[in-house]
């Protein structure tokens, strides 16, 4: 069975709609003034939490995600309406990441955690706002922001309280179903569990919490050995980290004292923090009579731990188990666990103008090019489909220096300017 904890999809917002140009033309009304309306914003993309979901096999189902854009403006300075958001549920528990740049987006910790993860573009502004003194008729507009693209990788990972965790067959999910009103399947044989389980638990106080057993890790885990990433990121929010280990050693070697060494180093491996989390050890399957004798010397061994000597077949001390375990809850009820980069979270992406990408390149035969993501972005506003606008497009290129490096690097006047899928006669 495979883990159903991880998406790749790309998301894209809407485009902002285009301005428009045109003049007020009535009846005995002479020299109407400009008209022309403003494009509407582009639809956003959102991600919300939706509780009844428990993984992202929905989201892996469709490749493309896609806001609406906004409608162009029109005459009588009617402004284009704005395109549709585009809402998309994830479980709780879920981190959002930048597929590209491997930076955390946002984090879905609670339940109402709405989240817009790339804006829409602005809407263009059309000729009636550039009307002014000296230019009464202008034919001057701009199209709208294109949307934001992002390469999107979800990641699901169990929000519990207490995990579960040791060597295949240690008896997880026996305890589980032990202490909880989960039925996770339970079988003689490793990896039975491939998927983590969660049940609620309830102690003999009153006190609530969630339980997540985790599947089973083994050596070489923290290198991706077996499932093993796949198991571990799920221990990264656990305020609680229950080792059950199997007291007979009827699983990995039959050193206890090894078995349980091994999954500590796993999880240092993967991540140091994790072995200074809080810990309950629990010395499972002491109802056979080689788990007491083995529990002797592990006691001896481990005399500072927090060991419950525990049976999962046989229910065992499970009253005292999850006194402890909500003791220990009340202890930590504070202390927030994998939420260290929350100040670096919640990033929006949107319509920015970068610098210092502008490229002009000597094509031979006095033909030269023009390139970068800045000089696309003011043709793309920009368009010289007017006079007016070819005049503003003129402007926008001197002012980001453009024309002196043309001039600098040996530019005549007649040589033609490569733009995109325009040419431009340069004139200087």
């Amino acid at each position: 069975m495979k883990f159903v904890d991880l998406a790749n999809f790309i998301i894209k917002s809407g485009n902002g709609g285009n301005g428009a140009v045109s003049f007020r033309r009535e009846l005995y009304v002479a020299n109407g003034g400009p008209n022309g309306g403003d494009g509407g914003k582009g639809g956003d993309v959102i991600f919300a939490v939706d509780e009844g979901k428990t993984s992202l096999l929905d989201l892996k189902l469709q490749k493309f995600y896609t806001a609406e854009n906004g409608d162009h403006g029109d005459i009588k300075n009617m402004y284009g309406k704005g395109g549709d958001d585009i809402l998309l549920y994830v479980p709780l528990g879920t981190t959002i990441y930048n597929s590209k740049t491997g930076d955390k987006i946002a984090d879905f910790t609670s339940k109402e955690q709405r989240q817009v993860i790339a804006i829409g573009g602005k809407g263009g502004r059309g000729n009636a706002k550039f009307a002014n003194s000296r230019n009464k008729a202008p034919t001057i507009y701009e199209n709208g922001d294109p949307g934001t693209e992002i390469e999107i990788r979800a990641e699901l990972k169990v929000l519990a309280d207490v995990g579960f965790v040791g060597l295949p067959n240690a008896g997880k999910s026996t305890m589980l179903r032990a202490i909880s009103n989960s039925k996770p399947v339970i079988a003689d044989y490793p990896f039975t569990t491939l998927n983590p389980q969660l049940g609620v638990s309830r102690d003999n106080n009153g006190r609530t919490f969630v339980v997540a057993d985790l599947p089973g890790l083994i050596e070489g885990a923290s290198l991706g050995k077996g499932l093993g990433i796949q198991f571990l990121k799920h221990i990264e929010r656990c305020k609680i980290i229950c080792h059950v280990i199997d007291m007979t050693g009827n699983y990995g070697t039959e050193d206890v004292i090894k078995n349980y060494e091994l999954i500590r180093k796993e999880l240092s491996s993967y991540r140091i923090d994790l072995t200074t989390r809080p810990e309950i050890i629990l010395a499972n399957k002491i109802d056979e009579e080689e788990g007491q004798i083995n529990l002797i010397y592990f006691k001896e061994k481990y005399k500072d731990k927090v060991i419950i000597e525990t049976s999962g077949l046989k229910k065992q001390n499970i009253d005292k188990l999850l006194l402890t375990i909500g003791d220990t809850l009340e202890e930590y009820k504070d202390k927030t666990f994998d939420l260290e980069e929350k100040k670096e979270l919640f990033k929006v992406y949107g319509f920015d103008d970068p610098d210092g990408d502008i490229k002009v390149n000597n094509l031979g035969n006095g033909k030269w090019s023009l390139s970068g993501e800045t000089i696309y972005r003011v043709y793309q506003k920009t368009p010289t489909t007017t006079y007016d606008n070819l005049l503003l497009f003129n402007e926008k290129l001197k002012k980001l220096g453009v024309y002196d490096t043309l001039r600098e690097r040996g530019a005549k006047k007649g040589d033609m300017i490569q733009l995109f899928d325009v040419e431009f006669e340069w004139m200087d």
